[in-house]
């Protein structure tokens, strides 16, 4: 018998090793594995995906369709031919030109203060020390649940009363702070080896320094995250730009949408109506699908320990 067999002193007890570990493992791609991943996984993604996928589908192929090709009790999914002349009408109709300029201009400076606020906000709530800290924290998450339709009627007093109505900046201004960018900056924050910060605290860097140059720098996908989210709720705005404006020139592109309604309001206006649809949710399609991988990087950063 070789001297690296396992040898029993006991001829009546039970095997040194349980029969039960040579059972074989089910293969990766065996019938069970395949129909659990098919039901479990692809079908749900699947059904996800359309849910989302196809009104969006709809609504271009509809946009490409003459009046009699959607006002019929026979479904057309398909246009006969691509008639661009929709698109044509829903920017001549409206000043989508200045729509689309009001919304840049709304969504670039709104995006931008609500994400440099967001993380002054987070980095003093993380590595400053002050008294209240934690109930300052505490509020910012209650402002969180709080639906934004509860302020509108307070905004509107408000901003009515300081001379904002049809200007941008009444738009802009009411919706400046964001407690979303706060708390996800300040989980992310929480996460950095305090060592690094020490270090440079040690060097002579301040807080203005410490921030900029060390946790920033460190934190991109994070930020990253908080400006899209950001971007795109700033240019699909409706309800307060509707509210706080009644001006073509100071109309943002989703406010547009409702004087293109208005202006188009029979049965043959729905494929000019899926066209300026199109036109406003195209631009923020783009930037979201060409930067969306930074929205699960910041999301999942920190989430894996090793």
């Amino acid at each position: 018998m070789s001297s690296l067999s396992p040898v029993n002193p006991d001829p009546g007890a039970p095997p040194l090793v349980h029969p039960e570990a040579f059972v074989p493992r089910e293969r990766p791609f065996s019938a069970r594995n395949l129909v659990q991943t098919i039901v479990g996984g692809y079908i749900p993604l699947f059904i996800a995906t359309m849910v989302v996928f196809l009104p969006l589908l709809w609504m271009i192929l509809s946009s490409l369709k003459q009046p009699g090709e959607i006002i019929t009790t026979d479904l057309q999914i398909l246009p006969d031919s691509v008639n661009l002349e929709n698109y044509n009408i829903a920017m001549t109709t409206v000043p989508f030109a200045q729509f689309f300029i009001n919304s840049t201009i709304v969504t670039v400076v709104g995006a931008t203060v609500k994400v440099l606020l967001a993380i002054l906000t987070a980095y003093a709530l993380v590595f400053v020390r002050f008294p209240f800290k934690n109930a300052i924290f505490i509020l910012i998450l209650v402002a969180l649940m709080v639906p934004p339709q509860v302020s509108i009627l307070p905004n509107y007093i408000l901003i009515a009363g300081m001379g904002g109505k049809n200007t941008l900046w009444g738009i802009i201004l009411p919706g400046l702070g964001t407690a979303f960018g706060t708390f996800l900056l300040r989980q992310h924050f929480l996460t950095l080896p305090a060592s690094i910060l020490e270090s440079a605290e040690i060097d002579g860097a301040g807080h203005w320094r410490r921030l900029w140059q060390i946790v920033v720098p460190v934190s991109v996908p994070s930020i990253a995250t908080v400006a899209l989210v950001t971007v795109v709720s700033e240019w699909n705005e409706y309800i307060w730009p509707l509210i706080i404006t009644d001006r073509p020139e100071t109309m943002t592109l989703p406010v547009g949408l409702t004087l293109l309604q208005n202006s188009e309001s029979n049965a043959s206006g729905w494929g000019i109506l899926m066209a300026g649809a199109v036109l406003v949710i195209v631009p923020i399609l783009v930037i979201f699908a060409a930067l969306q991988r930074y929205i699960v990087a910041g999301l999942t950063q920190g989430s894996v320990t090793g």
